[in-house]
């Protein structure tokens, strides 16, 4: 099986976009989210296609330049949440009730403190769902606070949350991605990534209580920018990265890595296979074999 497209498919303008998100919630209905473009001074922006990506339509446009949206993730056919940055001590977040047509903010009384400078990795599973009201986002060790990563955590479609500290290590350490195989049982893989100065240190903490508490998994082998739970194998995740892939069988008490591909991205299919996406269009595609 190939990826083949009969049609260009990219948000007009996307050939200078950074997108970082994708949402599909049918064969035809998508949203993609760009990032700010130094380039062309343009702010945060989502797109939503209705016609499998043969035209697209900008639904959202930060009113603030400066404003960082990292990730999305919809409920249903209809409801979706976005976060970003920090602003102050408070996480931004937007919500769609019309299935991305229009984003709107969410009311923010229902979110607890963090610490000023605090974020959230644009890497299009910072934020995750599972069933119709819980969501969790991951956050970004603080510099200079020596304040662990953090889960966010909501049991009623975003009105309210609940903050919990992982074990991962402090300042220099970020959750990149959560996956969640059922309301209580979760990953949160990560670590501190920065090339410049050979830095690629690999992190995983996982749940069984629904994000309530988190105790340190075992650590892959460098940098895991995506992470995702193979349906149908109960204990089995893979986890993607620069330096390669990585599975555990345990439920992510120890890691192993299978393939040196660099990768950025991993999503599974209840048929128990999974795609995963890196560097100038590179796709690839893993069968895991059936029990």
């Amino acid at each position: 099986m190939a990826l083949r497209s009969d049609r260009h498919e990219t948000p007009p303008g996307g050939e200078i976009e950074e997108f970082r998100d994708v949402e599909a919630i049918d064969r035809d209905h998508a949203l993609v989210l760009a990032l700010n473009n130094q380039a062309t001074g343009e702010p945060v922006r989502i797109y939503r296609t209705a016609d499998g990506g043969a035209t697209w339509r900008q639904v959202f446009r930060a009113a603030d330049p400066e404003a960082f949206f990292s990730c999305m993730a919809f409920f249903d056919h209809r409801r979706g949440l976005a976060v970003g940055d920090a602003i102050g001590t408070k996480f931004p977040l937007l919500e769609t009730v019309d299935g991305g047509r229009s984003w709107h903010p969410a009311p923010a009384g229902g979110m607890p403190d963090t610490a000023p400078g605090t974020g959230a990795l644009a890497t299009g599973t910072c934020l995750v769902t599972k069933g119709r009201h819980d969501a969790w986002f991951g956050t970004t060790g603080v510099s200079g606070g020596g304040d662990n990563p953090q889960v966010f955590h909501t049991r009623d479609g975003g009105r309210t949350w609940t903050a919990s500290k992982t074990p991962l290590p402090g300042a220099a350490t970020n959750i990149a991605s959560l996956s969640f195989r059922n309301l209580r049982d979760g990953l949160a893989a990560g670590g501190n990534f920065d090339p410049r100065n050979n830095i690629d240190v690999g992190a995983v903490a996982r749940t069984s209580d629904g994000g309530a508490t988190w105790a340190l998994g075992g650590t892959p082998t460098g940098f895991k920018n995506g992470v995702t739970w193979i349906p149908g194998h109960r204990n089995t995740a893979i986890a993607v990265g620069p330096d390669g892939s990585d599975v555990t069988t345990d439920g992510g008490r120890t890691w192993s890595r299978f393939d040196r591909t660099l990768l950025l991205g991993i999503n599974c299919s209840t048929e128990a296979r999974c795609w995963a996406v890196g560097k100038d269009g590179l796709a690839a595609q893993l069968v895991v074999p059936r029990r």
